[in-house]
């Protein structure tokens, strides 16, 4: 069951809801491997969200179990690194933990991709819901 008042108590910009949307109907391909890895509790048991609005900022992925957000990262982030710092930065101030992985790696070796997901430190210290 989702904790809906952590859920709803995330900033969000209502604004965004048409661009999520469409986002999440076009996907790229490495966030469309991805989703069938996370998506309906897959991974872990944990509820993964994709396109989740969070202030001002559209994350690929976002578990409200374990407090994570899953970035895909594709050209849309080249030249952007000040734009991802302030993000990452707005994000981790929300107590947030932001983890990056290549698109690339997505496509080359999901498997281990996926082995570091089920390793990392915040997905293994969090209560599952």
């Amino acid at each position: 069951m989702r904790d809906v008042e952590n859920y709803s108590n995330l900033p969000f910009n209502p604004k965004l809801r048409e661009r999520a949307k469409v986002l999440r109907k076009s996907g790229n391909l490495s966030e469309i491997i991805m989703w069938k890895k996370l998506r309906n509790k897959q991974f872990m048991g944990y509820d993964f969200d994709r396109q989740k609005i969070i202030g001002n900022y559209i994350v690929d992925f976002y578990c409200l179990d374990c407090s994570v957000v899953i970035e895909i990262d594709g050209s849309s982030h080249d030249n952007k690194d000040i734009y991802d710092g302030e993000r990452n930065s707005f994000l981790q101030s929300l107590g947030l933990t932001i983890i990056h992985i290549k698109a690339q790696d997505v496509h080359d070796n999901l498997f281990k991709v996926m082995k570091m997901l089920k390793q990392h430190p915040a997905l293994q210290t969090k209560t599952k819901q």
